[in-house]
């Protein structure tokens, strides 16, 4: 067991860092806001991030988007451990990744950037999809600390893993919308939804989105899971991404348009994605 550092201790890097803490690691942990790193049973606290990363051969980032997890990178340079490996664990875009990697080579650190997949739950139970990109040899030494956390695979160079969890977000993004549209059709067709999710169980349609964030919608559930100002973030990065390949994502283009509108409009930031439903219905009176 090796000493890592996980800095973000928010919705997903609390459960993130006690999963890390029941596989036997020594955990150092720091957030913004103290309280939530000290409740981080088992796992040691920082009072700054360059304080956290100091000694650590693995540094994982689990913050809300690409500049926060520059600006604490740049609170805490000169502190890291010789050849350790910092592991960027939120949703950035892919470029934001190979320049942080590029600034962490000039200091001998190593660069994995692994974003993650399957919410609050996953990151409770440890099952989290893990998509990683970097070296072979990067990825090797930190898979066994990743697979603590969750299922990590190896997608390619620096950027490919924010690249594929872009793709990942654009396919939730667009099943939300999908199952949002169903779930008030049948709905306001008098079937009984949660019947319907059933029936469906098995088919083509199924899906977890279609389970479980098709639940949410008909119980009116929206407490955060993956919130809803994440998605719009990362729809934006993969506009941006598609932009620079000469690509048009119709779809994409579509749902991301509603997730700023129940954002900005609705006053929807703070809650679980699958309240796209309450836009929906919003447009249908």
């Amino acid at each position: 067991m090796i000493k890592i550092t996980l800095l973000g201790t928010g919705l997903m890097g609390g459960p993130m860092a006690r999963n890390l803490v029941a596989a036997g690691h020594d955990v150092i942990v720091w957030n913004r806001s103290a309280d939530k790193a000290r409740a981080v049973e088992g796992a040691t606290f920082a009072e700054t991030p360059a304080e956290a990363v100091a000694g650590s051969g693995i540094v994982i980032s689990m913050l809300s988007d690409g500049p926060t997890s520059d600006a604490v990178q740049q609170d805490a340079l000169g502190a890291f451990a010789d050849g350790a490996v910092f592991v960027e664990m939120g949703s950035i875009s892919p470029a934001e990744a190979r320049a942080h990697a590029e600034r962490f080579a000039a200091d001998g650190v190593g660069y994995v950037d692994a974003p993650v997949s399957g919410g609050t739950k996953a990151a409770q139970a440890g099952t989290l999809a893990i998509m990683a990109g970097g070296s072979e040899t990067d990825f090797a030494r930190v898979a066994p600390v990743l697979e603590a956390m969750g299922h990590p695979v190896h997608v390619g160079p620096v950027g490919t893993g924010q690249l594929a969890k872009l793709a990942n977000q654009a396919i939730v993004g667009c099943t939300i919308g999908a199952v949002a549209e169903a779930m008030l059709l049948v709905e306001k067709g008098g079937a009984d939804p949660a019947a319907v999710r059933r029936a469906l169980a098995g088919g083509f349609a199924d899906s977890i989105i279609l389970q479980e964030h098709g639940a949410r919608m008909t119980t009116g559930d929206f407490e955060p899971g993956g919130l809803v100002k994440s998605q719009l973030k990362d729809l934006d990065n993969v506009a941006e991404v598609a932009a620079g390949l000469g690509l048009t994502l119709p779809a994409v283009e579509a749902v991301t348009a509603r997730f700023r509108r129940l954002m900005t409009e609705l006053d929807g930031a703070g809650l679980d994605h699958s309240a796209l439903y309450l836009e929906l219905k919003d447009i249908n009176g």
